[in-house]
């Protein structure tokens, strides 16, 4: 298979890719979740019929929450976002959420006094999943050791590749093994992020602490996947030939079913997790299975064309 031939069809299809996120990136922003940004986010399930947004809302419109942004989830969900409260606060919002609506109550009478008497679900009770408050100073506070742990990886990343590569110096130098590595990496996250950037403006989707998580655990994922082949490229440089693309092209092909069934098993378990697991974990989840996707993609199509164009632009 010669993956190296189109290599200009895989740089435009990551072109595209990356254009698209960006556009996204721009125009609407990162969707930051209460972990940057500071608040209260609160997870309520009905065991019955689940009430109508404006309802939720209106039953906690008295409690100065700021603005109230209510998301249904799965079939009788519901999950709050205000300000950042306190326990006392707390309580109270569980309380009004729990009181019955008078449109549940049986009237008495001509006057149409109602009597507190359930007609409708009576059994319907309000059943607290999970609750988390996060001032905004803690909020930007996380906000700023995620960008220093993002930087320090990539440049823990490049210094361990310069080191791994550093007795080969032709026909490209050791260092710009680790270059072409982050751009790689950097083609993954602003994938990842591009996908979350739409999720956010068209689903209401936000971005928490366990999304760095799953951008961490890509940039291994994808760097181990993109080292794996470079090691190959070394290894038979050994045995070089005056066509440096067909070193590349074989090294890629050797490894190429390893990444792919790899890959492939592990999709295999987060899709399960995704479509059976816990709805916290969601897009958590899915996060990794797109930073995979377009890690493997990376390291077959786009890392390695990349030294053999980066070759060629030194011999011009």
């Amino acid at each position: 298979m010669n993956i190296i031939k189109f290599r200009k069809v895989y740089f435009t299809i990551s072109s595209i890719l990356v254009a698209v996120s960006l556009f996204g990136l721009f125009s609407w922003g990162l969707p930051l979740g209460i972990d940057f940004t500071g608040g209260s986010l609160m997870e309520v399930e009905y065991t019955m019929e689940r009430p109508q947004v404006k309802e939720v809302q209106e039953k906690i419109s008295d409690l100065d929450l700021g603005d109230v942004f209510v998301q249904p989830i799965g079939e009788k969900g519901v999950i709050l976002r205000f300000k950042s409260v306190n326990e006392e606060a707390h309580q109270e919002i569980l309380t009004k959420l729990r009181t019955k609506s008078l449109d549940m109550l049986a009237p008495s009478g001509e006057d149409g006094e109602y009597i507190g008497a359930p007609v409708n679900n009576p059994e319907n009770k309000v059943i607290e999943k999970r609750f988390n408050s996060i001032g905004p100073v803690i909020g930007q506070e996380l906000k700023q050791k995620t960008i220093y742990a993002i930087f320090i990886a990539l440049l823990i990343i490049v210094s361990f590749i310069a080191w791994a590569f550093r007795k080969v110096s032709k026909p490209v130098a050791s260092w710009k093994y680790g270059i072409i590595a982050i751009i790689a990496l950097f083609h993954d996250i602003l994938i990842v992020v591009g996908v979350f950037v739409f999720l956010g403006r068209f689903m209401n989707v936000e971005l928490n602490a366990p999304f760095v998580a799953a951008l961490l655990t890509i940039l291994g994922y994808s760097v181990n996947d993109t080292i794996v082949i470079f090691d190959r490229v070394r290894e038979n440089l050994k045995h070089y030939t005056p066509h440096f693309s067909e070193t590349v092209n074989k090294s890629v092909n050797q490894n190429l079913v390893r990444s792919v069934y790899t890959s492939l098993t592990t999709l295999f378990v987060l899709s399960t997790l995704f479509f059976f697991g816990g709805e916290s974990i969601k897009y958590f989840v899915l996060a990794l299975i797109i930073g995979i996707i377009s890690g493997t993609y990376s390291s077959i199509f786009l890392a390695s064309p990349m030294l053999v164009t980066l070759e060629r632009f030194r011999k011009k």
